[in-house]
């Protein structure tokens, strides 16, 4: 399977046409994705479903990924309609990225439900088929492309058996799945895959990496342009990764134009030599 690269906007308003003016440098800037984070209990962030429509009509050929959306907040059959429509109106750019939930208190506090870790599993696992289902009914409508894909986040056991199982992708984060654990967690989605009739490889595994590309550094990923390659094609080689999201935590543009620009070209290189 062949890597992809993108980016994340962060959701603000603070300046209403920051992301339009990020998500439209990552599109000219030739990577796959934009990512966006959806907390619609958060004052300072947009809803971002909304969000993604309006990036998408602005750009023209990067494709945009909900990471993850909020499946506590966003009922899965609306989520199947909305998310068919949205890949169907931008041609194909949309992939449908699932969690089970997180911050209960504030999902409660917008009329959302309080699950335990078990039933939150239970409900991701049960809206997967629910929205599958809905993509190939003969009522339902518009018919998506195959290229809108289930995505999931996903640290827990149970969470990486449902990826090798029933999902496309995994997006994991390393901010809260380190690199510690990040073989572990890919072998183990690779053996539910297996156990489940199904290929390994043909899941994608698409790592958000925060960071700074800036001086030497013992810190992972950040640090100098060749540490930040070095990094990438270990993680490829030896976790099974085939997809990066850079997740800037200042000077957001010219970072993403450094890693588009100088990370992206010399990672594929390297993976070519070798």
């Amino acid at each position: 399977m062949d890597l992809i690269f993108g980016a994340n906007v962060n959701p603000t308003h603070a300046d209403p046409h920051e992301s339009l003016r990020l998500a439209a440098r990552i599109d000219q800037a030739g990577l796959d994705l934009v990512t966006i984070q959806d907390h619609p209990y958060r004052p300072a962030y947009y809803d971002t479903w909304t969000l993604l429509t309006y990036l998408a009509a602005g750009t023209s050929r990067v494709a945009f990924v909900p990471t993850v959306a909020n499946l506590p907040l966003r009922p899965p059959a609306m989520l199947a309609k909305s998310a068919a429509s949205l890949d169907c109106l931008t041609g194909g750019r949309l992939r449908l990225g699932l969690g089970a939930g997180a911050f209960w208190d504030d999902i409660v506090s917008m009329g959302g439900p309080r699950r335990t870790p078990a039933e939150a599993v239970d409900a991701l696992s049960d809206a997967i088929d629910l929205i599958r289902s809905l993509w190939t009914s003969e009522h339902f409508g518009p018919r998506p492309s195959p290229r809108l894909e289930i995505w999931l986040g996903a640290n827990g056991p149970r969470m990486l058996d449902l990826v090798g199982t029933k999902a496309d992708g995994w997006q994991p984060s390393l901010l809260h799945l380190g690199l510690d654990r990040l073989p572990r967690a890919s072998a183990r989605i690779d053996t539910a895959a297996t156990l489940a009739g199904r290929a390994p490889g043909s899941i994608r595994k698409v790592y958000n990496l925060a960071g700074i590309i800036g001086p030497p550094s013992a810190e992972p990923f950040h640090g100098s342009v060749a540490q930040w390659t070095d990094q990438i094609v270990q993680l490829a080689e030896k976790c099974g990764m085939n997809g990066f999201v850079y997740w800037p935590r200042d000077d957001h543009a010219r970072q993403i134009d450094m890693f588009a620009a100088e990370v992206v070209p010399a990672v594929r290189a390297l993976l070519e030599e070798e």
